[in-house]
């Protein structure tokens, strides 16, 4: 009779860890991002891990929402096909809402607003002083693995095709676009200003002899984006990030990133 109840016990405080263990599963976010688009993503050289401001923030409205995440590298061309196909969840690429792609996949409230600029060397800068300056010239841009300059590429990309005159070298990732100026086989690189920005922080010995425009053109925000039509999701996702700006935990995760 004793062995009875100490199994029944056994068995009782088994099945009581079980339900808890299940109670405590979170489902797994599968987040694709192209780690070449610092300071949003890039890959960490010393941890080896994913780093940035989209992916701390991801992470963190994903912890929120109640979900686990697990990081998918790939390229910038194959992310919307990816999330199309259901290979991922969530695309967190510092992707900016446009009408374009708004027609592919559906695009949580914006989380940050960027907007272009251009980088020059310091030598050219008295010639290259506004966007208009740029007609004629060879511009260095990110374009993203696999596409040309007439796909949905980042809007660097999209603007500079569009400068009069202008030779638009394209490049997979932006430290190509960065080397091409360097080499003076680019009069400048045209992308996102906070992404120029992070570059000339971090890269002091490159930048003393480079220069960034004050102007700023055409700026866009950047959202995560979901499946067309997964309103679950993207419901869930909006009212995480919320919550987060209430909470001031998002203007942590922007400091971080983006001291002023």
């Amino acid at each position: 009779m004793m062995f009875k109840k100490v199994f029944a016990a056994a068995a009782s405080a088994l099945a009581i860890a079980a339900f808890a263990g299940n109670a405590m599963a979170r489902d797994t976010l599968r987040v694709g991002t192209e780690p070449t688009f610092a300071p949003f993503e890039f890959l960490d050289t010393k941890t080896q891990e994913f780093s940035g401001f989209d992916i701390d923030l991801i992470k963190a409205v994903a912890d929120k929402a109640g979900y686990d995440v697990k990081v998918m590298n790939m390229g910038f061309d194959a992310l919307i096909p990816a999330l199309s196909a259901g290979t991922i969840d969530v695309i967190a690429s510092g992707i900016s809402i446009t009408e374009e792609r708004q027609k592919k996949v559906d695009f949580t409230s914006p989380y940050y607003q960027s907007g272009l600029s251009y980088l020059v060397r310091k030598a050219d800068a008295e010639k290259i002083k506004t966007f208009a300056d740029l007609k004629g010239k060879t511009l260095a841009v990110q374009i993203g693995e696999g596409l040309d300059l007439f796909s949905i590429g980042t809007t660097g990309a999209a603007y500079a095709k569009n400068v009069e005159g202008a030779r638009v070298s394209a490049f997979n990732t932006t430290s190509e676009a960065f080397m091409d100026l360097n080499v003076k086989n680019a009069d400048a690189v045209v992308l996102d200003r906070p992404v120029l920005a992070y570059f000339l922080k971090t890269k002091p010995r490159v930048a003393k002899n480079l220069q960034l425009s004050t102007e700023i053109a055409d700026a866009e925000h950047f959202g995560f984006a979901v499946k067309k039509g997964n309103a679950e999701l993207l419901q869930k996702l909006n009212a995480a990030l919320e919550e987060l700006k209430k909470s001031g935990e998002f203007a942590k995760i922007e400091d971080k990133w983006f001291a002023k």
